[in-house]
């Protein structure tokens, strides 16, 4: 398998690159991101090999199947004792790694959330953090991974990252933007190699800069920066796993068709399911999820792709998908326009950079995406956060998190006989203790091991959204 960049320019020969490269890599040089030169396809005979190793062998066996399709480079029998040390049940808390339960007639929750942080980002980043060791290890050299979270990737990779040997990690946060318990998660960690910035911004100005690092090939390459953002395909790669580990749970034969509702601020959760289905697997549809910053919805119903400023991005009760400019979208357009990266990066580096949107709404491709692709959208704000989290718990006895209620409410609004409709729960209900204490009048449930976390001694920069800063502080933290 090779990978090639979404902005490879067409007509020319193409760099196209092994897994354990553009591993280490995140962007690509030009700016775009990796995605596999093609997409392996699974037909009903392989389903319902893995159908059986998921029911008998269980998830490290699947997610070994899966993830061999897309590496050749790491030897079988390395990257199976990858897969095995990092799904376990004493890391996940429970046999089936990801148990789907029914929440009412149609429509089951997908548990992602049982891991280290309690955030569905776990389930890539453990996987992640041995990855990086294992290559690291192999090639003898060290890593500056360099990251943004809106709330739970920073916390994910950092309890996957850290005392990992040859890793440092630089993690950025808009700062006070996050819960209480998420900033805590992050900031109360005192291992040497983890180090927290919170950025005078927003997100998306976290993002930028990880971006405007990584397009500093010098700097880049002389600091060794690498990412465990969704931008990078490693990570995507390992949530495609809990996709196919879903429909089996909540189907008996390879004929049925399931939806999956994908609460989605960055666009990285629901692209997996987009690789997935692209393989072969029977998704009927792809629901995207967003709350009041609604970037993704609009592009699903209208065809226009329009990124908002710092300061017309909400904070909201469903703070990690406060995200206006989601970075994973460039993959799915890549594959809307036929994979044209003349195109795509005409787009993404020309017109965003220029005009801050596109309008692909009279693009043949994008009347046909709905139909083509499976995509759907909808759109949660606090109020029905709110009602849907006291629903949900008066009638089915279920605490749900903000995320997970957002995914809830657009799901009831796309369910279709027959078709069973998957929510991806994305985190516990205790990361976002004031709003569930609002809509119930009762706290969540903390695990014993996060009691009296919040008033933990914190170890954090605070910085202005600036590069140059971010930059001076690697440096400063690794010579």
């Amino acid at each position: 398998m090779r990978y090639l960049s979404t902005r490879a320019a067409s007509g020319a020969a193409l760099e196209r690159k092994r897994f354990c490269e553009i591993l280490l890599e995140g962007l690509a040089p030009d700016g775009g991101l990796y995605l596999p030169e093609h997409y392996p396809q699974v037909d009903d005979a392989t389903l319902t090999k893995w159908r059986g190793i998921y029911a008998q062998s269980g998830y490290a066996e699947l997610a070994f199947e899966v993830l061999s399709l897309y590496i050749d480079d790491i030897p079988a029998g390395d990257l199976k004792a990858i897969c095995a040390k990092t799904y376990t049940e004493e890391v996940f808390g429970t046999p089936q790694i990801v148990p789907l339960r029914p929440l009412q007639d149609g429509l089951y929750l997908e548990a992602l959330s049982n891991g280290p942080t309690l955030a569905f980002k776990d389930m890539a980043m453990q996987l992640l953090g041995n990855l990086f060791e294992y290559e690291l290890a192999r090639r003898g050299e060290e890593l500056n991974i360099l990251g943004a979270t809106s709330g739970d990737t920073g916390s994910a990779a950092e309890y996957a990252m850290r005392g990992k040997q040859g890793v440092r990690v630089f993690m950025l946060s808009p700062n006070g933007r996050m819960s209480p318990f998420q900033q805590a998660q992050m900031f109360s960690l005192q291992d040497e190699n983890i180090h927290n910035i919170a950025v005078d911004g927003v997100f998306d100005d976290c993002q930028d800069i990880v971006k405007a690092v990584s397009n500093d090939l010098d700097f880049k390459r002389q600091y060794k920066i690498g990412t465990v953002n969704s931008i990078n395909w490693a990570r995507l790669m390992a949530q495609v796993v809990y996709y196919f580990a879903g429909y089996f749970q909540a189907t008996t034969s390879n004929t049925e068709k399931v939806s999956f509702t994908v609460p989605s601020g960055n666009f990285g959760n629901v692209c997996a399911g987009h690789v997935a289905r692209s393989m072969g697997l029977p998704i009927d549809k792809l629901v995207v999820a967003t709350n009041e910053n609604d970037v993704l919805d609009e592009f699903f119903r209208t065809g226009v792709y329009r990124v908002r400023a710092s300061c017309d991005t909400h904070e909201t009760s469903s703070p990690s998908m406060d995200i206006s400019k989601a970075s994973n979208f460039e993959r799915f357009v890549f594959d809307l326009l036929g994979r044209d990266g003349d195109k795509t990066r005409a787009l993404f580096h020309d017109q965003l950079s220029s005009q801050g949107r596109f309008d692909l709404s009279s693009d043949a491709a994008f009347a046909d995406a709905a139909g083509r692709y499976g995509f759907a959208s909808g759109k949660s704000i606090h109020a029905d956060r709110l009602a849907t989290i006291r629903d949900t718990f008066e009638r089915f006895g279920t605490m749900i998190d903000t995320h997970t209620a957002d995914g809830v409410k657009v799901a009831r609004e796309q369910l279709q006989a027959g078709v069973p409709m998957i929510v991806l729960e994305t985190a516990l209900p205790i990361k976002f203790a004031e709003t569930i204490v609002e809509a119930l009048g009762q706290a969540p449930e903390r695990p014993a091991k996060f009691d009296g976390i919040e008033a933990l001694p914190k170890r954090v920069k605070v910085l202005p959204a600036d590069a140059a800063l971010v930059k001076r502080f690697i440096i400063e933290n690794v010579d």
